[in-house]
């Protein structure tokens, strides 16, 4: 199938609506309305291989309030507003297609308010997962979601974040209660009541969730919480293939283990981790899985993982049961992007990922082995695979300019591969202007349309993200 070309987005507005709206705001915020280079640049980087544009100045916000008087003003002259957490997204969602205005939100990050009775938590979406766990530790709580990066809340509601413990969890799409959003007309809503469950009306918060700015602001999150296991055990496994080690995955799953995480690494990417993070696997291709629950449980639990593993030619399992190994584990996991870069030294990373159903899993990991060996690509694989979940990342050689389109030439298999598997060309980056062009292929025509019609009842001036999603 061919990949459909992306739409034309907005006009950028003119010069004088953005000085305008730039003199408005920096005499209402001071020295936190910046326009210098370097933090407008700050505030466009990918990193990926999708070229920065800049917006034309960056707010730094502290309420609900600052975040509806940007939207009014930029509004009334018709100049886009774009969202911005940590800056970890990997698909373009931070850019500044039509230049505008940089909304910072690392100043909103306040946990509001934490219920330990109800197991929920209300927070500023510049409050990232880490600040959210260390804050609650306290009450016996933590909040699962583990998208790798130390994200900001309201970057992962926006981007429908998953990660390491996807797989027991959930993603954010299950995780967050209600929103507190300002739309482009200038609005303060809140999409729901703090209740686990509602059958009142359209499911408002759902539509938010993972629309990647495009619709509104979020100022304010509601998130579910859980309580901390009594015991958690990690560890690690080796397989003499990726394929056995996806196919250790699903018969896990089929089998109803109820692991917390199970991870692949391929060999290429324990090679780089083992120099990078110091550990000391061997080359094979590896399964990290973590057990949560009581002792007697994850005990039982990693006891039947080992044989399932051993069924399919598994090496030995390998415990990790102090609270230091495991973090060295699943640090080492988490760094697995900066390990690969050190595989090639001065070449651009290119992350990408898809996610399949269980039962294709297998097969389409093999295919994509085959597929690089025969683009002669160095791209190690790692992936979230017990909910299919699984990335990519490809070592370019930004220079060469034929291993670039054999790049781009891959990215576009994989992700149309997916789709014609019944996958999806994002299972957790998103799609932002890097998957553009794979959302129609995925949802057809009509689809998309809807999509755009409710952008357009939302945002019809196309000033909140423009650009993203392929709906401006």
């Amino acid at each position: 199938m061919a990949d459909t070309a992306t739409p034309s987005i907005a006009s950028p507005p003119s010069r004088q609506a953005v000085e305008t709206v730039i003199g408005v705001l920096t005499q209402r915020f001071g020295d936190r309305l910046q326009r210098g280079e370097d933090i407008r640049r700050q505030h466009s980087h990918t990193t990926t291989w999708i070229a920065p544009q800049l917006p034309d100045a960056v707010a730094f916000v502290r309420s609900s309030d600052e975040v509806q008087e940007i939207v009014r003003v930029c509004a009334a002259h018709r100049v886009p507003i774009i969202p911005f957490g940590t800056g970890t997204s990997l698909e373009g969602h931070v850019n500044a297609p039509l230049g505008g205005i940089s909304v910072d939100f690392s100043q909103m990050n306040r946990v509001l308010a934490v219920h330990p009775e109800d197991l929920d938590c209300v927070v500023e979406p510049g409050v990232t997962r880490k600040q959210l766990n260390e804050t609650i530790r306290d009450t016996g709580l933590f909040f699962p979601i583990d998208p790798g990066a130390d994200a900001s809340i309201g970057g992962m509601a926006s981007t429908r974040a998953s990660g390491t413990n996807a797989v027991r969890y959930g993603t954010m799409r299950e995780n967050v209660l209600a929103l507190k959003v300002v739309t482009a007309d200038g609005a303060i809503m809140t999409t729901s009541r703090r209740v686990k469950k509602t059958s009142a009306g359209y499911d408002i918060t759902r539509l938010f969730v993972g629309s990647e700015g495009t619709l509104g602001l979020i100022t304010e999150i509601t998130l579910k919480l859980y309580g901390i296991p009594e015991a958690m055990s990690a560890g690690v496994c080796s397989f003499p293939s990726v394929k056995a080690a996806c196919d250790v995955t699903i018969a896990t799953i089929q089998m109803g283990l109820p692991v917390a995480r199970i991870e692949l690494l391929d060999a290429l990417q324990v090679k780089a981790s083992n120099h990078y993070s110091k550990l000391t696997l061997p080359e094979l291709p590896h399964l990290f899985l973590e057990f949560h629950g009581s002792t007697a449980s994850v005990k039982e639990q990693a006891e039947m993982f080992a044989e399932i593993a051993a069924e399919h030619g598994g090496g030995a399992f390998q415990w990790a049961t102090k609270a230091e190994e495991r973090t060295k584990l699943w640090q080492a996991r988490h760094d697995a992007y900066w390990a690969a870069l050190q595989l090639r030294p001065g070449a651009q990373g290119v992350s990408t990922d898809v996610c399949l159903p269980l039962s294709v899993l297998a097969d389409f990991v093999a295919e994509t082995v085959d597929d690089l060996e025969r683009s002669n690509l160095v791209a190690p694989m790692v992936g979230h695979v017990g909910d299919g979940n699984f990335h990519v990342l490809v070592l370019v050689d930004m220079n060469d300019h034929n291993e670039v389109r054999r790049a781009q030439d891959f990215v576009s298999r994989l992700n149309m591969r997916a789709i014609t598997m019944d996958g999806t060309c994002t299972g957790e980056h998103g799609i932002g202007q890097g998957k553009a062009k794979y959302l129609e292929a995925e949802h057809g025509p009509h689809m998309v349309a809807l999509m755009r019609s409710i952008k357009q009842a939302i945002d019809p001036l196309h000033l909140m993200n423009p650009g993203k999603l392929a709906l401006a």
